[in-house]
C-alpha cells in the first residue's frame, strides 16, 4: 500500500476545511440525497462525500459503506487531493496504491 503524500498546500487546505465547520456534524438530507442520486443514476455501489482531515477521512454521507471514518493513511481520497481532476481507480485490487489496503482486503471490500 502506498500512503499518499501531503499536498504542498496542506496547511491552507486544512484551514479551509476547518472554516467550513462541517466535520463531525450530523447527517443532512442534501448530502444524503446527493449520494443516493449518484449511486442510483451512475449505478455505483459506493458513493461518499468525504472530507480529509489531518489524520482521518470523515464521511459526511455514504451509500454502500458502513464506516463513518477511516485513517488518512488508508484513505483513497488522500490520494485524490494530490491530483487536479478526477482520480479514477477502475479496479482497486489491481492498483498498486490500494491492492493491499485494508479497505480493499477487509470488510469494506472496495473494488
Amino acid at each position: 500500500m502506498i500512503v499518499a503524500k501531503l499536498p504542498a498546500n496542506e496547511p491552507l487546505r486544512i484551514q479551509a476545511l476547518n472554516s467550513l465547520a462541517i466535520l463531525d456534524t450530523p447527517a443532512e438530507d442534501v448530502f444524503d440525497n446527493l449520494t443516493l442520486m449518484i449511486a442510483k443514476h451512475l449505478n455505483f455501489p459506493i458513493v461518499a462525500v468525504s472530507l480529509v482531515d489531518v489524520n482521518r477521512q470523515w464521511f459526511k454521507s455514504t451509500v454502500g459503506l458502513s464506516v463513518c471514518e477511516t485513517g488518512r493513511d488508508i484513505a483513497f481520497c488522500a490520494h485524490a487531493i494530490e491530483h487536479n481532476g478526477i482520480l479514477a481507480v477502475p479496479d482497486a485490487k489491481k492498483d498498486i496504491r490500494f491492492a493491499d489496503n485494508p479497505l480493499v482486503t477487509n470488510a469494506a471490500s472496495i473494488t
